[in-house]
């Protein structure tokens, strides 16, 4: 756990925290490090030894090119000012005011861990899931590593159309030999190996025109070697508010999304091992259970209204329909978790701020910052956090400099890493976590695979032990 020695120097350097060290906090460490308006050292915390946050523990096995943007979080780690600190976790090893009193400024950058519920009868039976936890197990989350999830039905439906639930349903429907070659979890490669789910459904709602799903997923549906799409005859028999918003607000995205599902209708059917259903304009009103396991799901057909204000509801009809599954997962969102003792608005699962400062019963925090999800809610994509991360930095630089307030580096505050040896806590410094990622790589490429993960946090911390010392 050596760190670099970030001891005061000339000038003296605004010291600032970073907690969470996914996309977001890596953005913002970026460009606190980028800037040069103000001297800043940068200190970036994270629960797990392992930083990236969900490109690492979020982005599908099969989408490794996405994972490359982890080189250029590389780079910003081995810039002069800057350290890691893994396995530490806020609210258990560092708490909220020790936080202050060793930095001039927090920035709180840790995700939506949480989902949304469903809120209906039978949601908690044994075989219904949060589909976040499907993500995390086969993606080798720590967090995952126990679950377990029923294969043996041979209907999967999933509840939601945005990307995770495309996700969800891509990694059912792979051949082995496909997910054999990612950096899929051993425990998820096994299971899904004896799979017996041949129907898998992804239920929407409203209609083809609201889907949240993205052309890139949609498409790769199609090309699934084993997988056929299937759709309801009439899927783009579009309402006509839906048909107007069609022709003169749609982004790009909606317009390519309604162009691949015309592909998909028109596509001949082909005899193929597994079916994947795209079913829009149905809602979940119970989960169905016998003997406490999840037996078949219970829907309702919807029709699209527009109202007065113009916007585009789902409004239940009296018409039903019952799936018979074994295995449910609700992709209805992602939601933040409160921190202990930081501001957090439980309606919209984020922390309350103004331009990212944090603000506490309306009141702007002047050293306490947040960005990424936790702070606008789960939205867009990896690079969307850039952007969010550069204004909650602008505002940290903009507060810190007309404060008026000299650098805690003036006043000799001791160093956190001290603090942390104190309690003993075996923190990860960024070289640490590249040797256990080197430890991965090879262990990969003897299976022919870019990676073979280590699956939890005492493992990772022996491996880690071991290589330092050798």
């Amino acid at each position: 756990m050596t760190q670099p020695d970030l001891t005061c120097s000339s000038p003296p350097h605004w010291r600032v925290a970073v907690i969470g060290s996914g996309p977001a906090g890596f953005y913002a460490v970026g460009e606190l490090l980028k800037q040069q308006e103000m001297p800043v050292k940068v200190d970036l915390f994270d629960r797990l030894p392992t930083p990236y946050g969900l490109v690492r523990g979020g982005v599908a096995p099969d989408h490794q090119k996405i994972k490359a943007v982890c080189k250029i979080f590389d780079r910003i780690a081995g810039q002069e000012h800057f350290r890691y600190f893994g396995n530490v976790e806020f609210g258990r090893d560092l708490n909220r005011s020790e936080m202050l009193d060793h930095y001039d400024a927090v920035l709180y950058t840790v995700g939506s861990r949480s989902d949304r519920k469903l809120g209906i009868p039978g949601e908690n039976l044994e075989g219904s899931h949060s589909a976040t936890e499907f993500v995390g197990w086969y993606n080798a989350h720590p967090d995952y590593r126990d679950k377990r999830f029923n294969l043996d039905s041979e209907q999967a439906v999933i509840i939601g159309m945005g990307n995770v639930a495309i996700d969800v349903a891509r990694i059912l429907s792979h051949r082995h030999e496909e997910l054999a070659q990612t950096d899929i979890s051993d425990e998820a490669l096994s299971a899904l190996a004896s799979s017996r789910v041949k129907d898998i459904w992804i239920i929407g709602r409203r209609g083809p025109v609201q889907a949240a799903f993205t052309p890139v997923e949609a498409r790769e549906l199609m090309h699934l070697p084993e997988t056929e799409v299937v759709l309801e005859a009439d899927a783009l028999d579009l309402d006509p508010a839906s048909q107007k918003f069609l022709q003169e607000e749609a982004g790009k995205d909606t317009r390519k999304n309604i162009d691949l599902l015309e592909e998909m209708l028109e596509t001949p059917p082909r005899e193929k091992k597994k079916r994947l259903h795209i079913l829009f304009l149905a809602s979940p009103v119970e989960i169905v259970g016998e003997q406490g396991k999840v037996s078949s799901i219970k829907l309702r057909r919807n029709q699209l209204v527009e109202k007065p204000d113009g916007s585009i509801r789902a409004e239940g009809t009296d018409r039903m329909l019952e799936l018979k599954t074994g295995l449910v997962f609700r992709s209805v969102g992602y939601r933040g978790e409160p921190l202990p003792g930081v501001p957090f608005d439980e309606k919209s699962g984020t922390i309350p701020n103004e331009q990212g400062q944090i603000l506490e019963e309306g009141s702007p925090c002047p050293r306490e910052y947040t960005a990424g999800w936790i702070k606008r809610g789960p939205s867009g994509v990896v690079g969307t956090n850039k952007p969010d991360a550069i204004e909650s930095v602008k505002k940290m630089l903009s507060t810190l400099n007309s404060s008026g307030k000299k650098p805690l580096e003036t006043e000799q505050v001791p160093d956190i890493a001290q603090l942390l040896r104190n309690r003993e806590v075996d923190f990860v410094s960024f070289q640490d976590w590249k040797l256990l990622e080197e430890y991965e790589t090879k262990a990969g490429e003897a299976e022919g695979r870019p990676r073979k993960k280590v699956g939890t946090v005492k493992e990772m911390m022996e491996v880690i032990r071991s290589l330092r010392e050798g």
